[in-house]
Protein backbone atom coordinates (compact mmCIF):
# COMPACT_ATOMS: atom_id res chain seq x y z
CA UNK A 1 0.00 0.00 0.00
CA UNK A 2 1.17 3.32 -1.16
CA UNK A 3 0.20 6.28 1.07
CA UNK A 4 0.50 9.75 -0.15
CA UNK A 5 -0.56 12.95 1.64
CA UNK A 6 -1.67 16.54 0.70
CA UNK A 7 -3.18 19.83 2.17
CA UNK A 8 -0.59 20.74 4.53
CA UNK A 9 0.99 24.33 4.75
CA UNK A 10 1.70 27.48 6.39
CA UNK A 11 -1.60 29.11 8.07
CA UNK A 12 -2.30 31.34 11.18
CA UNK A 13 -3.12 30.31 14.66
CA UNK A 14 -7.04 30.13 14.25
CA UNK A 15 -6.64 28.89 10.63
CA UNK A 16 -8.08 25.30 9.46
CA UNK A 17 -6.53 22.88 7.23
CA UNK A 18 -7.89 19.60 6.03
CA UNK A 19 -5.18 17.24 5.40
CA UNK A 20 -5.94 14.48 2.53
CA UNK A 21 -3.79 10.81 2.33
CA UNK A 22 -4.63 9.00 -0.71
CA UNK A 23 -3.97 5.55 -0.84
CA UNK A 24 -2.98 2.92 -3.66
CA UNK A 25 -1.81 -0.35 -4.16
CA UNK A 26 -4.38 -2.15 -1.59
CA UNK A 27 -7.28 -2.97 -0.56
CA UNK A 28 -7.76 0.52 2.01
CA UNK A 29 -11.29 -0.43 3.21
CA UNK A 30 -9.24 -3.53 5.20
CA UNK A 31 -6.89 -1.09 7.16
CA UNK A 32 -7.28 0.62 9.96
CA UNK A 33 -5.80 4.45 8.98
CA UNK A 34 -3.76 7.08 11.46
CA UNK A 35 -2.30 10.16 11.53
CA UNK A 36 0.74 10.69 13.29
CA UNK A 37 2.69 14.07 13.90
CA UNK A 38 6.61 14.54 14.53
CA UNK A 39 7.52 18.00 15.59
CA UNK A 40 11.36 19.21 15.43
CA UNK A 41 13.45 17.87 17.85
CA UNK A 42 10.87 15.43 19.23
CA UNK A 43 9.70 12.42 18.48
CA UNK A 44 6.72 11.06 16.17
CA UNK A 45 3.41 11.00 18.34
CA UNK A 46 0.20 10.11 17.68
CA UNK A 47 -2.65 12.55 16.53
CA UNK A 48 -5.69 10.41 15.14
CA UNK A 49 -7.13 6.62 14.33
CA UNK A 50 -10.24 5.47 12.24
CA UNK A 51 -11.84 1.49 11.98
CA UNK A 52 -11.93 -0.07 8.37
CA UNK A 53 -15.45 1.02 7.73
CA UNK A 54 -15.10 4.56 9.59
CA UNK A 55 -17.35 3.68 12.28
CA UNK A 56 -15.11 4.21 15.03
CA UNK A 57 -12.61 6.29 15.48
CA UNK A 58 -9.80 7.48 18.35
CA UNK A 59 -8.44 11.24 18.49
CA UNK A 60 -5.49 11.84 20.75
CA UNK A 61 -6.46 14.07 24.07
CA UNK A 62 -4.44 17.24 23.39
CA UNK A 63 -6.52 17.79 19.96
CA UNK A 64 -9.53 15.61 20.73
CA UNK A 65 -11.83 19.10 20.59
CA UNK A 66 -9.95 20.33 17.36
CA UNK A 67 -9.24 17.47 14.89
CA UNK A 68 -11.40 14.80 14.01
CA UNK A 69 -10.29 12.08 11.44
CA UNK A 70 -12.91 10.80 8.38
CA UNK A 71 -11.95 8.16 5.36
CA UNK A 72 -13.72 7.99 2.37
CA UNK A 73 -13.35 4.11 1.11
CA UNK A 74 -14.78 4.89 -2.14
CA UNK A 75 -11.82 6.85 -2.59
CA UNK A 76 -9.27 5.38 -0.69
CA UNK A 77 -8.75 8.58 1.03
CA UNK A 78 -8.73 9.30 4.92
CA UNK A 79 -8.63 12.89 6.28
CA UNK A 80 -7.46 14.74 9.08
CA UNK A 81 -9.81 18.05 9.49
CA UNK A 82 -7.82 20.44 12.14
CA UNK A 83 -9.50 23.45 13.46
CA UNK A 84 -8.50 26.41 15.48
CA UNK A 85 -4.66 26.02 14.78
CA UNK A 86 -2.06 26.79 17.10
CA UNK A 87 1.48 27.23 16.88
CA UNK A 88 2.22 23.93 18.59
CA UNK A 89 0.69 22.03 15.84
CA UNK A 90 3.69 22.64 13.50
CA UNK A 91 5.22 19.30 12.39
CA UNK A 92 5.35 17.03 10.15
CA UNK A 93 2.00 14.91 9.78
CA UNK A 94 2.21 11.18 8.10
CA UNK A 95 -0.73 9.22 7.39
CA UNK A 96 -0.59 5.23 8.50
CA UNK A 97 -2.31 2.37 7.67
CA UNK A 98 -2.29 -1.19 9.43
CA UNK A 99 -3.79 -4.28 9.58
CA UNK A 100 -5.03 -4.00 13.42
CA UNK A 101 -8.32 -4.83 14.05
CA UNK A 102 -9.21 -2.05 15.98
CA UNK A 103 -8.10 1.55 16.31
CA UNK A 104 -4.75 2.25 17.66
CA UNK A 105 -2.24 5.14 18.86
CA UNK A 106 0.37 2.57 18.56
CA UNK A 107 2.74 3.57 15.34
CA UNK A 108 3.94 -0.70 15.64
CA UNK A 109 0.00 -1.12 14.46
CA UNK A 110 1.03 0.32 11.45
CA UNK A 111 2.84 -0.91 8.35
CA UNK A 112 2.19 1.44 5.76
CA UNK A 113 3.44 5.29 6.01
CA UNK A 114 3.56 7.97 3.97
CA UNK A 115 6.12 10.41 3.11
CA UNK A 116 4.91 13.53 5.00
CA UNK A 117 2.98 16.78 4.69
CA UNK A 118 4.24 20.02 6.46
CA UNK A 119 2.08 21.84 8.58
CA UNK A 120 3.21 25.38 10.07
CA UNK A 121 1.17 27.45 12.21
CA UNK A 122 2.12 30.92 12.69
CA UNK A 123 1.20 32.84 15.56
Amino acid sequence: VQLVESGGGLVQAGDSLRLSCEASGGAFNTYIAGWFRQAPGREREFVASISRIGGVTYIASPVTRRFTISRDNAKNTVYLQMNRLQPEDTAVYYCAAGSSDDTSSRADDYAYWGQGTQVTVSS
